[in-house]
């Protein structure tokens, strides 16, 4: 949002925030949400990357295209337990799985 916009909003009495704020997160739950987005989106990646569709995915999971669609979304019922299971599966290392953690979320003070 641009200054501009979001001076004029707090002006008018908006209070202006992210997500986690506006759905009262705590700061590890806002670290978890980002993982798991953090992780979908590999899974998407990876699907990609390997020229694969949906279903194709599926197939190889042993799982349906609807779930992989919600895999990919990072939907509610997907747990990170299948996220990280689907990517050792399709050719992502543990490596690459902690790279996109690390890259999902801030270094926190020892």
């Amino acid at each position: 949002m641009n200054t501009l916009k979001k001076n004029r909003l707090e002006r008018a009495g908006s209070k202006i925030g992210g997500a986690s704020e506006f759905l009262g997160l705590r700061a590890e739950e806002a670290e978890l949400i980002e993982v798991k987005l953090a992780l979908a989106g590999a899974v998407k990646e990876l699907r990609q990357k390997l020229g694969l569709t949906q279903a194709e995915l599926a197939t190889r999971l042993g799982s349906s295209e609807s779930r992989v669609a919600k895999m990919e979304a990072g939907g509610r019922p997907v747990s990170l337990d299948l996220l990280v299971k689907s990517l050792l599966r399709i050719g992502a290392g543990s490596a690459e799985i902690a790279r996109r953690i690390r890259r999902a979320t801030p270094a926190r003070a020892a």
